[in-house]
Formats: structure tokens, C-alpha cells, sequence
């Protein structure tokens, strides 16, 4: 996906959800049973914390809210590997391959292999700290691990953060009470015999009985492995990927149109969340923990599973999803009508064409047909298509694992999928939606299709593509998100260059040029104000520093000894990121 620093669980996917119902687990803004504030909670005047009997804790904005303004900013509690990373250094988190680990350094304390000569006893706080060094060599930790068997030291590191949480019962108990007051979701967890199960064999029979730590119950660790499972972030840059808890940030609730962004800085792994959009006093601060990109179907699933509720929110309850069409196939038996599920929120509902036949008024055939009143006629609708879920999933798949198929810079495969399922899919359908978003990064981008080289069809194929998804991004990912930011960036290329070979080619006047000008101009302000809040040396930082460099360089343009010129050096600028 789009890089998303979404909280995310990190575990096996279950089968056995069918003991958990909707009123178990829902989690809808609608109708809550609000308790009094508990104010003494937070200190930050840019939020409360509020309860509710369906969201438990969740945050309310104190105050009005602007787009960018900071809401949280904290450091992280704890931090580890991913459960699936493979081997990584525990000081640094550089992942490290099976030839590197033959020749890697080893702790000089309890000699777990670390990456570098200058990992070896720095222990720094969220890497290899002293109280985890000093526990492994407690149990010799290197005669029980075979550190030279990659595949099978690559499965220590899902026990990894599960025991830096139980370490700090010790070592900080603020911070442990702070863990334990994050839920858990056990009772819930306990009815998925394959996440449990798999727990209880990489994690909790781990810890205990391989690597030796008995003083940890079965019922701690099972409930650190939920804690990070509902709440904990990916965060992390370049080929770092980890998980971390944070002591206030998972207190955002889910809505599948969040209000907020935010980032983790590189260096501190500081968690920043700003307002994405403008928030009124009162209103849920909210983040989503499902890709924002993905069907209503594919959304609620992994909801499910990952987070153990199920979603109510306005766009899951809306056939449309706010009128994206996400979901929506195109009827093969009218061509006009969209195959939408009959009720969202029911992810056994039988989906049908929305242009099924429906009769008229007698009122409404007087207005169309006044010489025949007393006839009541039927609109030239759809005689009815109808599909089940099963079958629809069925296909959603199958289109899913052919999209999987092509080679992530075939742009005429991609324009071929576009082409092939046209008749079948919505237009913004969320697989469409997919191939869209990768093509508006390809075209200008790689080689063959750098900017420069684009044809006048292909510099507007990129804006159109540009603009459809842009379109939905206001929509699903609204104000300062990452994904609006960067398709800005990338719109303001083809518009530039075909600006530019119009004006050189006499097509355009100067009045022309500086209307199109404006157009450039509003894309790249907006492309860096949001981009600006990223990490520096991120793809997204770079893209930031690339736009307002694009920036000066526009509104400065005439300085230039030709206009060409200029504008080889912005398309160049333009190839960035």
C-alpha cells in the first residue's frame, strides 16, 4: 500500500469469526452513551478523553482544530520488530540477510548477533536496552537459540516485542501500567483458535519454556500479544518496519474517512498526529485502521480480524461508500446501472443492480405523457441482476490475484487491466482505483516514460489519471493526507510540461500560459504544505523540498534566458521522488 503508518495488527488470519456478532463488537459513532470526561487524564488541551459503552476510551477534539495543527506528539513506550521481519538488529533494526548473518558482530554481554561493530553496547532505550541484554545472558540465551539456522532464528523475533512489554513490569512500571491499561480484546481473541494457538507456540511457549522466563504467567503474555495486536502502530522508514505502543495515540478511534495524519520521526520514532482536516470542538479524533483504499468488504474483514470489531461508519453504511463507488460493479444486463450490496453491513447481503425496474407514479406519467393519463408505465430500467457475496468475493479475488500478477512498472499491463475489466468495473472501483494511483507515479517516473519523453496523449493520460484519483482522495482521504499530497505533486508535471510546449509552439498566448501558471502553482503550494510535515529525507520529504523548489523556480521563470529553458529544468526537478 501507499505508505500508511496505520495502526495495524500483525498476526495470522483467522477463519473463526462466526461466534462474533455485530452488537459484540461494533464500533459506530452512532447513539453513544457518553460518560463524563475524565479531563485528569490528558494534559493536552487539543483533546479529551471521553467513554462511550460501544468505543470504551476514545479522544474528543477540546477545542476547534486546523488542518496541520499537532494533536499528539509523543515518543513510543515500546518498540520491536514486526512478527513476520525476519532477522533484524535489535539495537539499530536493520534487517539483516542470511549472508550478513554469517558475519555479524554479537553482543558482547549475552552474544545475540547484531548487525555492526557500533551496535555492539550502545543499548539504547528502544533498541537492545541493558534490561533485555542483561535477561538474555540470565538464561545463556545463546545455548538455547541456533543463531547460525536463519529460517529458524528469523521465528525468535515474533516473541521480541511481547517481552520488551513484560520487561518493563521491572524496569517502568508507569510505563507497564500504562500497557495494561490498553485493551486486550482476550475473551474476544480466546474464540479464534488459529491466532490463539499461534500465540501460544511463537510467543507464549517461547518466552516460558525455550527461552526459560517462567516468572511471566501464560495469561501476561497472551495479553501483551492482544495489546499489540489492537494497538499497536507500524511505523518506521526506508527497509525499517516496526511496531511500537504509545501511550496516548491509541486512543484515536476508527472512522474509515479519518481526520487526522501523522507520522513517526526517523531518528526519535516520535508519533506526531495532526489534524487532517478541520475539527470542531467535541468531535471524534479519529484515524483509520483499515486501507482507506479498499472495498467496504475487504475493509470490515480485516477489521475483524485485526482489530476485533466490526465498522458502522457512514461510508460502511452507505452502499456507495459517499458516493466513491468503490465497490460497485457495472450490471451486465442494463450497462447503465452499478451492482451495489443491498445492505453493506451485512456482509452476507445479496448485492443488485441500482437501476432495477420501478413503476412510476401516476403523477409522474402525467408530467412525461399528459396524452396518456391513465397509464402508469415503467422506467426503462434494469430487469434485475442479483449476485451473492460469496460469488461476488469469489471475483473480487480472482481480479485481485491477476492484478497481483503484473510487475509493479508494467505500465501497458496495467493500462491492459484497465482496458480488459471496463465493461465489469466501476470506473473508481477500488481495483481500478489501485492501477490508477500506481500508474499516476509511473507515468514520469521510469524508464521509457520519464516526463520529458511523454507524448501530448500520454501527458494528458497522467492528468486525467491525476485528477480521477485525486477526485476520491477528497473524498475518502480528505485535507492533508500523504496520498493527496504526492498525486498533487504529480499532477503538476504533465500540466507543466504540456504548458510549456504549447507557449514554445505558439498554441497558447501569455495570458493562456499565466492562467494555466495558476493552476501549477495552487498544485504545488498545497503538494508541499502538506508534504512539508514529513521526514526530511522520506521519499515524501524529498518530494516536499522538489515543490517548493518547483515553486521559486516558476515564480521566477522569466529570469530564465528562455522559457524552454526553465522548463527543462522544472520537468527534470519534476522526476524527483
Amino acid at each position: 500500500m501507499h505508505k500508511s503508518h496505520k495502526k495495524k495488527k500483525h498476526h495470522r488470519r483467522s477463519k473463526c469469526h462466526s461466534d462474533i456478532t455485530n452488537s459484540d463488537i461494533s464500533s459506530s459513532f452512532q447513539d453513544l452513551q457518553l460518560n463524563d470526561f475524565d479531563e485528569n487524564l490528558s494534559t493536552n488541551i487539543t483533546y479529551e478523553i471521553a467513554n462511550s459503552n460501544i468505543m470504551g476510551r476514545y479522544i474528543l477534539a477540546a477545542k476547534r482544530l486546523e488542518p496541520g495543527e499537532i494533536i499528539l506528539d509523543e515518543l513510543p513506550i515500546v518498540v520491536g520488530p514486526l512478527s513476520n521481519s525476519g532477522v533484524n538488529c535489535l539495537e539499530c533494526h536493520s534487517p539483516i540477510n542470511e549472508e550478513q548473518l554469517k558475519y555479524s558482530k554479537r553482543c558482547n554481554n549475552c552474544e545475540w548477533p547484531l548487525c555492526e561493530t557500533k551496535c555492539v553496547n550502545r543499548h539504547k532505550p528502544f533498541g537492545h536496552s541493558e534490561e533485555e541484554c542483561k535477561a538474555f545472558k540470565s538464561i545463556e540465551i545463546h545455548k538455547k537459540i541456533n543463531f547460525k539456522d536463519y529460517n529458524s532464528f528469523s521465528s525468535e523475533f515474533c516473541a521480541i516485542v511481547p517481552f520488551r512489554c513484560l520487561l518493563l513490569k521491572k524496569s517502568n512500571p508507569t510505563a507497564w501500567n500504562t500497557i495494561l491499561n490498553m485493551e486486550s480484546h482476550n475473551l474476544l481473541r480466546k474464540q479464534l483458535p488459529e491466532l490463539w494457538n499461534t500465540n501460544q507456540t511463537y510467543v507464549v511457549d517461547r518466552i516460558r519454556k525455550k527461552w526459560g522466563f517462567l516468572e511471566y504467567s501464560e495469561d501476561e503474555i497472551h495479553t501483551m500479544c492482544g495489546i499489540l495486536e489492537v494497538n499497536a502502530f507500524e511505523i518506521g522508514h526506508h527497509d525499517i518496519h516496526l511496531r511500537a505502543l504509545y501511550p496516548s495515540a491509541f486512543l484515536l478511534a476508527h472512522d474509515c474517512v479519518p481526520n487526522t495524519t501523522h507520522i513517526d520521526d526517523e531518528a526519535t520514532l516520535q508519533m506526531t498526529i495532526r489534524a487532517a482536516i478541520t475539527i470542531d470542538k467535541g468531535q471524534p479524533i479519529t484515524l483509520s485502521y483499515a486501507h482507506t483504499l479498499q472495498s467496504t468488504l475487504k475493509r470490515r474483514q480485516s477489521l475483524l480480524e485485526n482489530k476485533f470489531f466490526l465498522c458502522q461508519c457512514n461510508r460502511c453504511s452507505d452502499p456507495t461508500e459517499l458516493g466513491t463507488y468503490l465497490s460497485a460493479l457495472k450490471c451486465p444486463k442494463c450497462h447503465t446501472g452499478f451492482v451495489l450490496s443491498t445492505n453493506p453491513l451485512d456482509h452476507n447481503a445479496i448485492w443488485r443492480c441500482n437501476n432495477e425496474k420501478r413503476r412510476k407514479s401516476k403523477k409522474e406519467n402525467i408530467l412525461q405523457n399528459t396524452n396518456n393519463n391513465n397509464i402508469t408505465a415503467t422506467e426503462k430500467t434494469c430487469s434485475g441482476y442479483v449476485v451473492t457475496a460469496k460469488s461476488m468475493n469469489m471475483l473480487m479475488d480472482r481480479i485481485g490475484d491477476e492484478l497481483e500478477k503484473i510487475d509493479t512498472n508494467d505500465v501497458i499491463g496495467y493500462e491492459a487491466f484497465l482496458t480488459r475489466y471496463c465493461n465489469v468495473l466501476h470506473p473508481m472501483h477500488y481495483h481500478c482505483l489501485a492501477v490508477k494511483h500506481t500508474l499516476s507515479q509511473l507515468y514520469g517516473k521510469i524508464s521509457g516514460y520519464m516526463i520529458h519523453e511523454l507524448t501530448k496523449e500520454l501527458l494528458n493520460r497522467k492528468i486525467e489519471i491525476c485528477r480521477d484519483v485525486l477526485r476520491i482522495f477528497n473524498i475518502l482521504e480528505p485535507g492533508y493526507s500523504r496520498l493527496r499530497g504526492i498525486t498533487l505533486y504529480e499532477l503538476h508535471a504533465p500540466l507543466m510540461v504540456l504548458a510549456a510546449r504549447d507557449f514554445d509552439n505558439k498554441v497558447i498566448s501569455k495570458t493562456e500560459l499565466r492562467y494555466r501558471l495558476r493552476e501549477i502553482v495552487k498544485c504545488l503550494e498545497e503538494s508541499y504544505k502538506i508534504l512539508s510535515f514529513e521526514p526530511s529525507t522520506s521519499s515524501e520529504g524529498l518530494m516536499a523540498e522538489a515543490a517548493h523548489d518547483a515553486l521559486n523556480k516558476i515564480r521566477n521563470w522569466q529570469k530564465f534566458v528562455t522559457f524552454d529553458k526553465a522548463i527543462t529544468q522544472l520537468s527534470s526537478q519534476s522526476s524527483i521522488a
